[in-house]
């Protein structure tokens, strides 16, 4: 699938203010020390597509186009959502920095260049992370004395959203599945342990991978004001297209390359992780994936949410073909 020359230009737009915003919430020397400040910038800014706070602006604009909202409110949507992107990105960089240790995938290689337990060594990656979590929050909780307190009323409601979809019943809870079921793809190596279901490999992504990209969605869709019945909507097609990015990030393990992925080929079956290639077959993957989006799509023309909302669900898949 071939990508607009317009939807180029709108991930472009999007990564580089993105950038920019990430750039300013970061902390810097003197507030902490400099090795810290280093590390933590070392790994948000060693590249990557951005998909999960593009997300979150994409939501967001979807929600004000929805709403027809004027010129004032779109603005003030849109600059909301931008700490929520920048929050979702810092959880979604903390989250790689830990899967990357020894003691989880053990990677020496994430967008392009050494882990940064690599480039640094594993107490400061450990630290590192530990503090561009926390730096989210702080981002989405800070108060700004000049917004009404409608806006921290959004800002709070986001704030506990992202904070569960990162803790035991999202993102945490996904990894720990994820350790467990290592070595049981197909059932072999310890007879006391069974293959993994194609259910069980469901609920490892939804929580492990989907949770954030649905709290990304669903913090833009809040933070510019959203309905009840928007965010719900927005919640559901990011349930779908969280589904299908991790089957095609399965898919890509196996047929992907360093240079494409910038990150470690191939160790998902070396490890004999549960993937949807070893359950289902690349055939029936790819197909999986292709309906996901097919549904994300159809939620999205259900509910009246307009703007680049399908082209992300597009540019999901089409990473696989």
């Amino acid at each position: 699938m071939v990508r607009s020359s317009g939807f180029d230009r709108y991930l472009l737009t999007r990564r580089t203010e993105i950038n920019e915003a990430l750039d300013t919430e970061l902390p810097t020397p003197p507030a902490c020390p400099a090795l810290i400040a280093e590390a933590m910038r070392y790994s948000v800014f060693a590249g990557g597509k951005r998909l999960r706070p593009i997300l979150t602006l994409a939501a967001a604009e979807a929600v004000l186009n929805r709403s027809h909202a004027n010129t004032h409110s779109r603005n003030t949507g849109l600059a909301l959502a931008m700490l929520g992107a920048c929050a979702v990105e810092l959880v979604h960089t903390y989250s790689l920095v830990h899967d990357d240790l020894p003691a989880m995938d053990d990677d020496d290689l994430r967008r392009g260049r050494p882990t940064a337990h690599i480039a640094y060594d594993e107490g400061v990656a450990i630290l590192a992370g530990d503090a561009l979590l926390t730096q989210a929050f702080v981002i989405l909780a800070r108060h700004d004395s000049d917004q009404p307190s409608a806006f921290d009323k959004r800002r709070f409601r986001a704030l506990a959203h992202l904070a569960e979809a990162a803790g035991a019943a999202g993102m945490v809870g996904g990894q720990v599945l994820d350790l467990t079921a290592t070595g049981t793809d197909l059932g072999n190596g310890d007879p006391n342990r069974k293959a993994t279901t194609g259910n069980e490999l469901r609920e490892i992504h939804e929580r492990k991978t989907g949770a954030l990209i649905g709290a990304a969605a669903v913090t833009g869709a809040i933070l510019a004001g959203g309905d009840k019945t928007a965010v719900e909507a927005t919640k559901q097609y990011a349930a779908h297209l969280g589904l299908a990015f991790q089957i095609v990030d399965d898919i890509l393990d196996v047929e992907g390359s360093v240079k494409n992925l910038g990150k470690t080929v191939g160790k998902d079956a070396e490890a004999r992780k549960p993937t949807y290639p070893s359950v289902h077959g690349i055939d029936r993957s790819r197909a999986l994936a292709a309906e996901a989006a097919a549904a994300a799509r159809e939620t999205l023309a259900t509910a009246g949410l307009t703007g680049r909302l399908n082209d992300i669900a597009d540019w999901v898949v089409s990473r696989g073909q």
